[in-house]
């Protein structure tokens, strides 16, 4: 990972800066870029809230070999794992790999390793031109994320998500407001309800699955169920929509309390290796998505480079399981937490 990183800095220069630390400061403001929006507060909340969750260690115990693996959305996965939709490599990335490259990176990257990735939408034409052809040539594997357009584009989209075989659909609707699509005189927004049902009722109706992105209350959690979604996302968008935020790690207890069992709980936000994983998985999450870190590894060394973050993701949880006697992933709870019982 070391040399994947410094490729990754040569080539994302004036884009990323590869900080050892990913905390979002260096960056503030930096829309478009990797950075948060304005101050850059909801970046910073992000990861400042999910490093200030503990870990009790525990070794009187026989977890000497955990089994990383899980099963959620009908996906047998070797982690909770999965790669969040990120597009717009020339704009936000510095452009030194095409579009079609990062997402074949990312998605042969996740499959190799026995997860999955999902793909972002956007404009110019070619960022969902890359996703949908990356998803096809992978036969299907992969998430298509379609952004919650105004008008006839939005079932354009989704009609052009379906032609690659994929089984499961995303909407990111954190992405209403994004700055970069206003600036191109592209438009999205919140959907209401009733509107987000007839979506999810059209993925149904195809035999697939749904997950809504960007959910950071508990009642929106449970309007999601309401309308039939299977998974949520608890995110703000990486801290790059709405300024002073809180950290996704902040509100997924709460979230996860209320509706736990009920619906898939994918979380993502401030997640930079294997011990953060394991610790969003205790504060309820089922499945832990990843944005910036797998970005820098597609970029930084393609398909190889993800490949090398993920068994790098994997040593960690495995050690961190193995230092807080967890044997499996649904072994993990609370009870590994300094402070928190519940």
């Amino acid at each position: 990972m070391k040399d994947v990183r410094k490729t990754a800095k040569e080539r994302m220069k004036g884009y990323c800066r590869m900080c050892p630390i990913c905390d979002g400061r260096a960056c503030s403001g930096e829309v478009p870029g990797m950075g948060g929006l304005g101050t850059g507060v909801a970046f910073r909340n992000n990861v400042t809230a999910l490093k200030a969750v503990q870990l009790n260690m525990r070794l009187l115990h026989d977890a000497t070999e955990p089994d990383t693996s899980t099963k959620a959305l009908g996906l047998d996965l070797s982690l909770p794992v999965m790669a969040a939709p990120i597009g717009g490599v020339s704009f936000n990335m510095g452009g030194a790999i095409s579009e079609d490259a990062y997402i074949d990176a990312v998605l042969g990257g996740c499959k190799s390793r026995g997860i999955i990735g999902a793909t972002g939408d956007g404009v110019p034409p070619f960022i969902v031109d890359a996703a949908m052809g990356g998803v096809k040539k992978l036969d299907g594997h992969g998430i298509p994320f379609i952004k919650p357009w105004d008008g006839a584009e939005l079932k354009e989209k989704f009609d052009l998500a379906f032609s690659t075989g994929a089984k499961i659909y995303g909407m990111d609707v954190d992405a209403a407001g994004l700055i970069t699509l206003r600036k191109m005189g592209r438009p999205v927004s919140p959907k209401p309800p009733v509107e987000l049902k007839k979506i999810i009722d059209m993925v149904h109706e195809k035999g697939a699955k749904f997950i809504l992105k960007g959910v950071m209350t508990v009642d929106e959690a449970e309007k999601a169920i309401e309308i039939g979604a299977d998974a949520i996302v608890v995110s703000n968008h990486g801290g790059r929509v709405l300024d002073h935020a809180p950290g996704t790690a902040t509100v997924l207890p709460a979230i996860a309390d209320a509706v736990k069992g009920k619906i898939c709980i994918i979380v993502d936000g401030g997640v930079r290796d294997g011990v953060d994983v394991l610790k969003m998985i205790a504060l309820g999450a089922d499945l832990v998505m990843i944005g910036r870190p797998f970005s820098q590894a597609a970029v930084g060394g393609e398909q190889e480079g993800v490949e090398a973050f993920i068994d790098q993701l994997t040593a960690q949880l495995t050690q961190a399981m193995v230092l807080t006697g967890c044997q499996t992933i649904d072994s993990v709870g609370r009870h590994i937490l300094y402070g928190m019982t519940k």
